[in-house]
């Protein structure tokens, strides 16, 4: 049995909460890259709307108005 068999044997016994943690850690080790990069990409989204709200070119929306136009277009209200 491979040191990683042992591993995943031990780690089944541990109680569920721990097994859910171990494995969310685990799965953020493995897109901890990835996840570096969407945050860039955000990051750099986000100012590109700041700067257009600032510069008066954004198209904005009342809160009130989008939500109606929502619940007609997709609930039929």
């Amino acid at each position: 049995m491979t040191e990683s068999e042992k591993l995943l044997m031990k780690a089944l016994r541990l109680p569920e909460h721990d097994r859910a943690e171990l494995a969310r850690r685990l799965l953020e080790s493995l897109d901890e890259e990835r996840t570096d990069d969407i945050d860039d990409a955000w990051l750099t989204e986000i100012e590109r709307r700041c700067a257009a709200v600032d510069a008066g070119e954004a198209v904005t929306s009342d809160w009130e108005d989008f939500r109606q136009r929502v619940e007609r277009e997709i609930f039929g209200r």
